[in-house]
């Protein structure tokens, strides 16, 4: 059996999306055990390295390109590849494309071998896209996933424009349309008040709503000093910032019954939760 695919966009760049999609594979991986791959798939911005406090890292996706382009990527090639990291558990990484210049020149096939293979790896894996559809790895991931997040706030340029441009009208070239995503409404400090909420953002968009996830200015500072898994490793209570996210995809996954004879306190007082909301 091969694993699953989610994937995480944001309706804009710059607000979140990939703090939200990394905190969300950390925390399923932390409390499932089971293997999960991160896929930084930004190609002309990607900052997962940084916020781990990883200058250069050994491999990246444009590292592997020849290998995408030859066809011979496979799981375990992929396996050897990903950066894993005693605080990260069964999370793994691979880094994003680093040559920036070289973005526009990934085919569709080249990403569609990487995401057999990362299928092929882990019982999950988790894509991190861009906010732009005009490169194959959003396309491309979007199109194969099992499970699409729009990442969003309540801020009214922050998911109208964009989210009309492109997960409207450029994804539709592709077969897919806003109904096919579920809303991630992003909350904190630093967003500010007074903004649309879910029902409103939902009714703009025409997608599903999901959650909401509160992240506090605490949680941003962690990206700048390259400490992010450094913190969410530290105390329970900072990788449980995403259990908004992480509980209810558990749920959508289906592997709720698959991992409920070692289930967590906080993940069964959370399905309990939910049961009882139905």
């Amino acid at each position: 059996m091969t694993g699953q695919l989610v994937a995480f966009a944001g309706s804009t760049p710059n607000i979140g999306t990939t703090l939200t999609a990394f905190g969300t594979a950390y925390r399923i991986a932390s409390v499932t055990g089971r293997k999960v791959g991160y896929l930084c798939l930004n190609l002309k911005s990607a900052k997962t390295h940084l916020y781990l406090g990883i200058d250069k890292p050994e491999v990246t996706l444009d590292g592997v390109r020849p290998e995408l382009r030859a066809g011979t990527m496979t799981g375990d090639k992929l396996l050897q590849y990903a950066y894993r990291s005693p605080r990260l558990g069964t999370l793994q990484i691979l880094f994003g494309n680093l040559a920036r210049e070289q973005a526009e020149y990934y085919e569709p096939d080249d990403l569609l071998r990487l995401l057999e293979a990362s299928r092929q790896a882990f019982d999950l894996t988790i894509a991190d896209v861009s906010a732009y559809w005009d490169n194959a790895a959003t396309v491309c991931a979007m199109r194969e996933a099992d499970e699409r997040f729009l990442v969003t706030t309540g801020y009214l340029s922050h998911f109208q424009e964009d989210v009309q441009r492109w997960t409207g009208q450029v994804g539709a070239m592709f077969g897919l349309t806003p109904n096919d995503f579920r809303l991630v409404l992003l909350q904190g400090a630093h967003r500010g008040t007074g903004g649309f909420g879910m029902k409103e953002i939902r009714k703009e968009t025409g997608c599903h709503s999901f959650t909401e996830l509160n992240l506090l200015e605490s949680v941003h500072l962690q990206l700048d000093s390259g400490r992010l898994d450094e913190w969410l490793a530290a105390e329970e209570r900072n990788a449980a910032r995403f259990d908004a996210v992480a509980g209810p995809l558990l749920q959508q996954l289906d592997w709720v019954e698959r991992i409920r004879r070692t289930e967590p306190p906080w993940l069964r007082k959370l399905f309990g939760h939910r049961r009882g909301r139905r």
